[in-house]
């Protein structure tokens, strides 16, 4: 009995130490898009009411776990669907195509954000106006504005988890079960902490530089208030761009990645040193080109369909 107690604990051991090395390994493949997530969400909280910011970003938080309890079983249902058929001499690619759809849906939102600064860039001063005046008004229904808030970031959170949890799945995909089990969850909790612990404290960063530039307080405190209220603004629009970054490296490595020929062909930067930055760029701009490519498309389909006359008209 003693025996198979601590044959038991070795292998509950070995288990756990598997878990935390693909997890760190699924880490580092997921962290440019929680650099997007971190960005995206805290613009998505932006405009409310001091006192209901707190509050929105732990609705979000708590919608973002719905979301990934749903994602990490049909995640490894996939999986197991991949692996039966395979069992079965049909060798059908599942997590592959999804890694695809995935990348490309990044880089088209990176290319749709750079086109909506380039096109619209004079009309974000106006945005921004429009969310204080709803705020203050007291006309406007808040509890809706914030109803409408936390579902739109909801929404969003889903994609970029389903994102993370496909990128985080294709790093354990030869593992066993429980290894898969425990890394997606793993990954899963970790990336809604961080992302939801420091939106919360991004969105609070002008709170706190006010309260330490209080009148009355000591010259180095003020100092230090009104270098945070600068700095909170910058910060985040320098997540907004290291975001829009990441979406054509993250989407356009998994793409390079997906298409044989392209990923051998740009192996042969690596030789070139540094060879991680030649390579980062060549993904870089090949998302660049994908995300055009689809923004395109979508355009074009988008206004075929205005045309399309109405049915039985």
């Amino acid at each position: 009995m003693p025996a198979s107690l601590f044959a038991l604990l070795d292998d509950i051991a070995s288990l756990l130490d598997d878990i935390a090395a693909m997890t760190k390994v699924a880490g580092g493949k997921t962290a440019g898009v929680l650099g997007d997530d971190l960005a995206l969400n805290a613009q998505q909280v932006s405009g409310l009411h001091p006192e209901r910011e707190l509050p929105v970003v732990w609705a979000v938080a708590k919608g973002s776990l719905v979301n990934k309890a749903i994602l990490v079983p049909a995640a490894l249902g996939i999986a197991a669907l991949e692996g039966w058929l395979a069992t079965r001499g049909l060798g059908i690619p599942l997590i592959l195509p999804l890694l695809m759809l995935g990348g490309a849906y990044l880089c088209y939102e990176g290319a749709e954000k750079l086109a909506h600064k380039l096109l619209h860039g004079r009309d974000e001063a106006g945005h921004h106006a429009a969310l204080a005046q709803a705020v203050a008004d007291a006309a406007v229904d808040l509890v809706a504005f914030e109803r409408d808030k936390i579902r739109g970031a909801i929404r969003t959170d889903f994609i970029l988890s389903a994102e993370i949890i496909v990128i985080a799945l294709g790093t354990v995909a030869a593992k066993p079960l429980p290894v898969q089990l425990g890394v997606l969850v793993a990954v899963a909790l970790t990336m809604t902490v961080g992302v939801y612990g420091l939106v919360g404290a991004i969105v609070k960063l002008d709170d706190i530089g006010v309260h330490l530039a209080q009148p009355g307080a000591s010259r180095g405190r003020a100092a230090l208030g009104r270098g945070i209220l600068a700095f909170a603004p910058r910060l985040l629009k320098a997540l907004s761009v290291a975001g829009t970054a990441a979406m054509f490296l993250v989407g356009g490595g998994i793409l390079v990645h997906g298409i044989g020929p392209l990923h051998h062909a740009l192996q042969g930067l690596t030789a070139v040193p540094p060879g991680w930055l030649w390579t980062a760029l060549a993904n870089a701009a090949f998302g660049a080109v994908a995300g055009a490519v689809v923004l395109v498309a979508m355009t074009l389909l988008t206004r075929l369909r205005g045309l399309r006359p109405p049915a039985g008209g």
